[in-house]
């Protein structure tokens, strides 16, 4: 009897050791195959998933960007990221407003001015800057824009500016049309300035804040919303449980987190800066000011038979600088031949039985706008949505079209968005089908200005993951990005939306989508290159000519 209850017991003792075990194989499997799917995202020149097992962590410190979880492709692609936007500025201490770049002191001077030049020939330009003593600088750091333009062709293109940290710069222009083509240098920002801008982005992501109403029969509370917040107050954590994208408000005192209402832009942080920074900021001093020329600024170009090519080329082809070009006030893009929908009836038969996705920020929205005005049989279906928030959407019913504009998730500076309509990108571009007759143009990057790097590269890295996955299931979708744009600038203006910190989002964002198969439609160029005064939203005819460019990718040139 003994004998039989001994050997129940060691039965049983045997197999709660083996329950054990397969417990622990079963966990671990669970957290690798957790771990994989977090680590798994990066995606590589050829648009691929790329999976690893080694991981990285963040080192930015914040809201916990130190703690996610890379991997090592990811972790190469940020570093890269990262160090091609360091900004060279020397640590030279505290400089004196006197001894700070002075943009009507400096001059430009052109190299190779030869009596003629052909069309395609390169353009040298020496920027030589001074202070308000009228000395040079021995630095450099200063932030530059450049643009040749023939105002009687209405014709303009951007030039390469090379920083030889010494106070001298050197521009590169190609040369794209015959005629009279003058040289404009524009300071946009003293380095003493971009040393600020660099403080604020490192140390000041919270100076746009956002606030949340939350209401449950007549109580209501507003708190305070941002991707981080500081403290040790209580939290509601609205984090996206698909893309780990987070979110946090402070919690009501009265209220639950589920009784959430709205989002909207609280306001702009005052007093960021001291009154020596100040100095740095001023309209009409050193915030986007010409730099006059030493000598002419003009040359002459001559005409050079040139074969144009009429291929459509893809956005990882179109490594070409500068990318396009104005002439006659129509974008020329060099890789292709963009065709002109001046009639409502070629946009029509371009979107003929096609659903059009819109996502992004405002600037997106302008082509949702011009769409619906210019072409009379695409009527707006009202949803009772915010003005210049959305949704929106537009039917033609005699000719099958469908047009939709969503924001993306926060951070959104809009002013009022309805819990329920702050999506995320990449979630709704997973519930997308695609096809022949789907098409989808994307615009993410003003509201991310203020933030450190590593929060637009997250937002990225999980759109490119949605955007790949679409094209893998559906190739012959047509995905378009639209990049950034300049835009005016005042002393208040340019410690949110500096064109400097939009330069950076920009840089990312082409890095990232390279090898991807999408399209580009270049705002930053398009607005760069134009004769017309920077803005947020650029004017009608720029407008125009990105959606021509749009259009011609839906809707290529038979070759």
């Amino acid at each position: 009897m003994w004998t039989s209850f001994f050997k129940l017991r060691l039965f049983c003792c045997l197999l709660a050791v083996l329950m054990v075990v397969v417990l622990v194989i079963n966990v671990t499997q669970v957290e690798y195959l957790d771990h994989e799917t977090v680590s798994a995202t990066f995606i590589d020149s050829s648009g691929q998933f790329v999976s690893s097992q080694v991981t990285g962590i963040s080192r930015n410190p914040y809201c916990g960007y130190e703690h996610q979880t890379l991997s090592n492709r990811e972790r190469v692609e940020e570093d890269s990221l990262l160090a091609a936007l360091q900004w060279q500025v020397p640590d030279v201490g505290p400089v004196p407003f006197v001894k700070s770049t002075d943009p009507s002191s400096s001059y430009f001077v052109i190299l190779n001015s030869a009596a003629f030049f052909n069309v395609g020939s390169q353009l040298e330009v020496l920027v030589h800057v001074q202070d308000f003593q009228r000395k040079p600088k021995k630095y450099g750091g200063d932030y530059l824009q450049a643009r040749i333009h023939s105002p009687k062709l209405q014709a303009g293109a951007v030039g390469r500016v090379v920083d030889y940290q010494n106070g001298f710069y050197k521009v590169f222009f190609t040369l794209l049309w015959p005629g009279k083509v003058k040289v404009s240098v524009t300071l946009v920002h003293p380095s003493e300035g971009i040393r600020v801008l660099q403080y604020l982005q490192e140390e000041k992501p919270d100076r746009v804040y956002f606030k949340s109403l939350f209401r449950s029969g007549r109580i209501s509370e507003t708190t305070e919303c941002n991707v981080c917040l500081p403290g040790s107050l209580p939290l509601c954590n609205f984090t996206d449980l698909y893309t780990g994208e987070p979110w946090f408000c402070f919690k009501p005192k009265k209220l639950p987190c589920s009784s959430r209402i709205n989002h909207f832009k609280g306001g702009y942080l005052k007093g960021l800066l001291t009154a020596s920074e100040s100095a740095f900021f001023q309209s009409g001093v050193n915030i986007k000011m010409p730099i006059n020329s030493n000598g002419p600024d003009w040359v002459t170009v001559i005409p050079r038979r040139i074969k144009e090519t009429n291929n459509l080329e893809l956005f990882q082809d179109s490594g070409t600088f500068p990318s396009g070009y104005y002439y006659k006030d129509q974008w020329r893009p060099r890789k292709f031949k963009m065709r002109q929908f001046n009639d409502p009836d070629n946009i029509t038969e371009c979107l003929q039985r096609k659903v059009v996705h819109l996502f992004g920020d405002s600037t997106i929205r302008q082509w949702f706008e011009y769409l619906t005005t210019f072409v009379p049989d695409l009527v707006e279906f009202n949803l009772g949505s915010p003005k210049n928030v959305g949704p929106f959407l537009a039917v033609d019913q005699k000719h099958n079209i469908l047009l939709k504009y969503r924001c993306h998730g926060p951070p959104i500076r809009f002013t009022t968005v309805f819990s329920s309509d702050l999506h995320y990108v990449a979630n709704e571009l997973n519930s997308i089908v695609g096809g022949k007759n789907t098409v989808v143009a994307i615009a993410v990057w003003s509201h991310f200005s203020t933030f450190p790097l590593e929060v637009y590269i997250r937002r990225l890295r999980n759109i490119r993951r949605a955007v790949v996955q679409l094209l893998d299931r559906s190739p012959k979708t047509v995905v378009v990005i639209r990049t950034a744009n300049a835009q005016e600038l005042g002393p208040e203006v340019s410690l949110f939306n500096s064109d400097w910190y939009n330069f950076q989002l920009d840089t990312i964002l082409r890095r990232m989508f390279s090898g991807v198969g999408v399209y580009l439609v270049d705002a930053w160029e398009m607005t760069l290159a134009h004769y017309l005064p920077h803005k947020l939203h650029p004017d009608e005819v720029i407008v125009k000519n990105q959606l021509d460019m749009f259009l011609s990718f839906v809707c290529p040139l038979e070759t």
